[in-house]
């Protein structure tokens, strides 16, 4: 496996290829980008300008291990407003072409929500509404992943939607595109199960793979620590990945950040993720 950190793990603000600079400083073989309303890479980025951060990213010596958006979180393919939903998928398609100019094969993709604890006075989706509009937006968005060679991730968060490793296995094979998959977040099943069953479950469909640790005992977004400080069975992680054959990238996404020495979390991480994938015997 390869490892990656997501941009989300940096001070905010920081310039990607400062990010980037420091990703290899710490060993990492991959850095996972984020697609934004606007700045560095947003919505208005051009093909021309991704491909340009592709080849200084490269010139670092890192791959683009994949591309995020936080976008979701604002525009739900699940959402009552047609409006709202047209301007998501108008996202995903943004998303999957510039990945597709970055030389990334996968986009993490949240196809909405019932609702969001985190959000204040978000809306409250009916959840077979929910279930039907999203699998809707899917299954017209798949031919577009398929064209740009770009496989759509659906990520496992906490947006009260596809509760379930079997819910979720059925809402991608009913999708029925080798283009839709699962984007599998380790940490965001802790608080109600365990990620190694989802990892046998989901099986090949999974895509691209976040490596988070979660402490249930601290509970909320407070559970979230460092890798290796939580709950995730590490061990039986990685012999469920090994189980299904996974041997793609593993990014870790560490949110919230330290709040002295920042940079210090990217080194740390990556220490951690040498000891998981068994790069280093202690």
């Amino acid at each position: 496996m390869k490892k990656g950190i997501n941009i989300w793990s940096f001070p905010e603000g920081r310039p990607i290829l400062e990010c980037a600079k420091l990703a290899k400083k710490a060993g990492f073989d991959g850095i996972e980008l984020s697609l934004n309303e606007s700045g560095e890479l947003g919505l208005a980025t051009t093909e021309q300008e991704a491909m340009a951060l592709r080849q200084n990213i490269a010139d670092l010596g890192l791959e683009i291990s994949g591309l995020a958006t936080g976008l979701y979180w604002a525009n739900w393919m699940t959402s009552d407003s047609e409006e709202v939903r047209n301007k998501a998928m108008d996202i995903c398609i943004k998303q999957l072409e510039t990945a597709a100019a970055l030389g990334s094969d996968a986009i993490l993709v949240i196809p909405g929500a019932v609702g969001v604890d985190f959000i204040p006075g978000c809306d409250v989706i009916d959840y077979e509404k929910a279930y039907d509009r999203a699998l809707e937006a899917m299954r017209k968005l798949a031919p577009a992943a398929e064209q740009s060679g770009v496989a759509i991730g659906i990520e496992n968060v906490w947006n009260k939607f596809l509760l379930s490793p079997l819910e979720l296995r059925q809402f991608i094979d009913t999708v029925g595109s080798p283009y839709v998959g699962s984007y599998f977040d380790v940490g965001n099943v802790v608080h109600s199960g365990y990620p190694e069953h989802w990892i046998r479950i989901l099986g090949n469909r999974i895509k691209k793979v976040h490596f988070k640790d979660y402490r249930r005992q601290a509970g909320g977004l407070h559970g979230f620590v460092d890798l290796l400080a939580g709950d995730v069975d590490y061990p039986a992680v990685m012999k469920a990945f090994k189980d299904i054959g996974y041997d793609g990238y593993v990014t870790a996404e560490m949110i919230p950040n330290y709040n002295h020495h920042t940079e210090q979390i990217i080194f740390n991480t990556s220490a951690s993720m040498d000891v998981i994938l068994g790069r280093t015997v202690l």
